[in-house]
């Protein structure tokens, strides 16, 4: 369904799987976004208690966690890919076609982020050539992803040959340690994603709807 594919999305970015020594298997979800993980257990017809991680330091934030003891559920992840230790392992899986938006949508939540503001483009301001400063507004939509360089790779497919989306910007490194990122930007741009990714949309990080929302609110203003 697509709700299941968002769900699917959102663990490939921010989910887990353990197992222990007495074969008990489970997967996970620890955020800091409690309504959203109550969405997530909405979906699945779970009644599994999320559980709250109680900030140790004043800079971090409460987080909560839904853990899954199922095998069932588990042996399914790993055939989608979602083994443990997926982050240099993993792969965009084999989702239906009409389902594709959801699932991004879902990696989008976990691993993505919309943002707006000032960057500074150098200019030659004279025949002299004394250089200057122009301020512009930038509009900005990424994908920053740890290890796995085709999962970005094949995202990137996806919302190129998919919805005729320009990345400005593709960083891989053949460290697999190194935070991968995939940029695009403009309102234009912003303006395609958020229709692709929001159409029939049921489940989502409301907080990134909304700036969604207000920067393109502002721009047809």
């Amino acid at each position: 369904t697509p709700n299941m594919a968002y769900v699917l999305g959102f663990f490939a970015a921010d989910g887990y799987t353990t197992a222990n020594k007495r074969g008990a298997h489970f997967w996970n979800i620890q955020i800091n976004d409690k309504e959203l993980l109550e969405q997530i257990r909405s979906v699945i017809n779970s009644e599994h208690k999320i559980s709250v991680k109680i900030k140790k330091r004043k800079e971090e934030k409460i987080s909560y966690r839904l853990q899954i003891g199922s095998k069932e559920m588990f042996g399914d992840l790993v055939k989608l890919g979602m083994r443990q230790n997926k982050t240099k392992s993993l792969v965009v899986p084999a989702v239906p076609g009409q389902f594709l938006p959801h699932f991004v949508r879902g990696y989008f939540d976990g691993d993505g982020s919309v943002w707006e503001g000032k960057r500074k483009k150098m200019l030659i301001k004279d025949k002299a050539c004394k250089l200057g400063f122009r301020e512009r507004i930038v509009h900005n939509v990424k994908f920053t992803i740890t290890g796995s360089t085709p999962l970005i790779i094949e995202l990137q497919k996806i919302l190129v040959n998919g919805i005729g989306l320009k990345f400005n910007k593709l960083n891989c490194s053949k460290n697999l340690d190194y935070n991968r990122t995939l940029e695009y930007s403009g309102r234009a741009q912003m303006k395609k994603f958020y229709d692709y990714i929001y159409k029939d949309a049921t489940v989502f990080m409301k907080r990134k709807k909304d700036k969604f929302e207000s920067i393109i609110i502002c721009a047809n203003t």
